[in-house]
């Protein structure tokens, strides 16, 4: 497997719009190569850490609190309206659910799910749909809906997938995208009006980067975390452009970008290779949270 990411075109953004938000290489506990970020209803950012740690860290990015663990290694996380945080666990192969007011964690899925990479709330329909990536270099499915009340599910997306990965919804569109990483490419998922999946279509391939974390920003457009190189970029609302956003060549303020979030205009990205939070200034800010739910 190879692949080109060279590309003849600057970047969007100079790297100094994008900072160092809160380094975790001496805190306690260590922020210990993050994979997952979000930001939740009370403003602080949400991370996961190899070491299965769920921390918080102040909108300032004065300080860091932890709330639980897992045990294992915490990757995608999304947050449930004010009432939870569901974490997805690499070692348990399982999401977790986290109440928020009594700090309560707990295992949300019975076993099945192989990999369960990102998890994305379908607020009108009542469920969490959660990407498998299956096995790094073997296609396979897919995409797993589960009840938000009972945890009950199943594979809704039965499709092979090259290592799923990061997955997004557009507001007033009935659609899935999800982050093929060895493709590199991003895939749209139509939902039909029963709630099932339908067609798949290619939104955007070829992409300069191996796509990890994904979120739509107020325009429309598709920002995409990479993995390798470590760059952001940008897609255009219809998939027809990708411009490399920001990027670090020195792998210092990114390095191994994966999940992203949004609050308001401001961007942040876990950094899988390394210690801390990255905070990007953008031009274009978040949508409304038309799904909180």
């Amino acid at each position: 497997m190879s692949f080109r990411f060279a590309t003849s075109e600057a970047p969007l953004l100079p790297v100094g719009r994008a900072e160092v938000f809160f380094d975790g290489i001496f805190s306690e506990p260590k922020l210990s190569h993050p994979e997952g970020v979000a930001v939740g209803p009370d403003e602080w950012i949400w991370a996961g850490t190899q070491d299965g740690q769920i921390v918080r860290i102040s909108p300032d990015g004065s300080e860091m609190e932890p709330v639980a663990t897992t045990g294992g290694f915490a990757l995608g996380l999304a947050f449930h309206g004010d009432t939870a945080l569901f974490v997805c666990d690499l070692k348990h192969a399982a999401v977790f659910r986290l109440d928020l007011a009594a700090r309560a964690l707990a295992r949300f899925t019975a076993p099945g799910i192989r990999i369960p990479n990102f998890p994305l709330i379908d607020a009108s329909r009542g469920r969490l749909l959660v990407s498998d990536s299956h096995a790094s270099g073997t296609p396979g499915p897919g995409i797993w809906a589960y009840d938000l009340k009972s945890g009950v599910g199943g594979l809704w997306y039965s499709g092979a997938l090259n290592f799923a990965n990061g997955l997004a919804m557009r507001a007033g569109e009935d659609a899935v995208y999800v982050c093929e990483t060895f493709a590199p490419s991003i895939t749209r998922i139509e939902i039909r009006t029963d709630g099932s999946a339908g067609g798949r279509s290619t939104f955007a391939d070829g992409l300069p980067g191996l796509p990890d974390g994904i979120a739509f920003d107020q325009a429309g457009n598709l920002i995409v975390g990479c993995y390798e190189p470590s760059r952001l970029l940008r897609i255009s609302p219809d998939g027809t452009r990708t411009e490399v956003l920001i990027e670090d060549p020195t792998a210092h303020v990114f390095c191994h970008p994966t999940n992203i979030a949004f609050s308001g205009d401001q961007l942040f990205t876990a950094n899988l290779g390394r210690w801390h939070i990255t905070r990007v200034a953008m031009d274009i800010g978040a949508p409304p949270l038309w799904s909180a739910g």
